[in-house]
């Protein structure tokens, strides 16, 4: 994944006026990126670890659980589409997106996506306010959490396999990490 070459900074306005054809772009310090349609093994992860997230923080009205595509507006020249985002304040739903940083953004990791996931987004995710950082490995069959840090995200646990794990951050959600992977 590479950005597409332009001579200046694009904003939100920029990116509004992308022309719907099916990809999925997104801007990250002012440049363009485009990612290619996710797999159905992708989707299937999404779908499993979205269903966990919303049994535990909608279920308890702690927040709503929003999955890909949506935008994210975290500044007028960041704006991205996570896989999977919780937000725990009504406000930042908006008709445009989720204005500003949601309480956990979660990306799933795809061939094209790898680098762009592990680097530029969870630099940019970090330094606007995102909280949570979880990245999804299906191929690995692996999650690592983040939590914010002073220094950027700090890594709390990486569970490979079929294991649950019990988040020190949210008393009572425990994750079956096992069922993603099935």
């Amino acid at each position: 994944m590479t950005p597409l070459e332009m001579n200046r900074k694009l904003d939100y306005s920029d990116y509004a006026a992308i022309p719907d054809d099916g990809k999925r772009y997104e801007l990250l310090e002012g440049s363009l990126f485009v990612t290619p349609a996710p797999s159905p093994i992708h989707q299937r992860v999404s779908k499993r670890l979205q269903r966990q997230l919303e049994d535990y923080f909608e279920a308890r009205s702690l927040a709503e659980v929003f999955d890909a595509p949506i935008d994210v507006i975290l500044t007028s020249h960041d704006v991205v589409q996570p896989d999977i985002i919780v937000v725990s304040r009504a406000e930042q739903i908006s008709k445009r997106g989720i204005e500003g940083g949601p309480i956990l953004a979660v990306e799933i990791l795809s061939p094209s996506t790898r680098v762009h996931d592990r680097e530029r987004k969870a630099r940019r995710y970090a330094a606007l306010g995102v909280q949570h950082y979880w990245i999804v490995d299906p191929e690995a069959q692996c999650v690592e959490f983040y939590r914010a840090g002073s220094q950027g995200y700090e890594l709390l646990c990486r569970i490979e396999g079929p294991a649950t794990y019990a988040h020190p951050d949210w008393t009572g959600l425990t994750l079956d990490l096992g069922a993603l992977w099935r």
